[in-house]
């Protein structure tokens, strides 16, 4: 018996110390510019860019690959920080401003398709087979896929409401001051 819990452990140790070094020299070294580029990013991995999340989108921005005026979430100033960063001009007068938004779900209309579920990436909607369907507001970043896919039309985007936790008080233009 003790052969065996010995040889187990001689093993244990001999593999671990293999494992260890190949961390070391088989490591794959991050490109600091997608790091900084994916801090810029929301962060919500909702995929309107048409990358799969925020670190597929800044690879390609730091690449030269996409434009800067792809992220949906972010708005005009993720847009301008992602410019002023890699040193480019982006064209924001086609861009719309829409704020943050959350999906509702009218339960009246919800067949209970679960193709809304099958599209959030947040697991925001919660339901089951043929039974209503809702939305976790505090889970929902607006990204309005589950309101594109809806064969019954029973999703809205509604705005979030202003409350005192959630205003803030824009900075005065430069062109404002006497």
């Amino acid at each position: 018996m003790l052969i065996a819990v010995g040889s187990l452990a001689a093993m244990g140790v001999a593999l671990g110390g293999l494992l260890g070094l190949a961390a070391r020299y088989l490591s794959v070294e991050e490109d600091p510019l997608e790091l900084e580029l994916a801090g810029l990013l929301p962060g919500s991995q909702c995929g309107q860019c048409g990358y799969v999340g925020c670190s597929q989108y800044a690879a390609a921005l730091a690449h030269d690959h996409a434009p800067v005026t792809m992220c949906a979430p972010g708005g005009k100033s993720v847009i301008e920080a992602l410019a002023k960063r890699l040193g480019v001009s982006a064209d924001t007068s086609e861009h719309e401003e829409k704020g943050p938004e959350f999906a509702v779900i009218n339960e009246d209309l919800c067949i209970g398709c679960l193709r809304c579920i099958g599209e959030c990436s947040t697991d925001a909607i919660i339901g089951a087979v043929k039974s209503v369907h809702t939305v976790l507001t505090d889970n929902c970043h607006g990204c309005a896929k589950c309101f594109k896919i809806c064969p019954t039309e029973a999703i809205t985007m509604c705005k979030v409401p202003v409350t005192l936790s959630s205003w803030h008080w824009d900075k005065p233009h430069a062109d404002a001051q006497h």
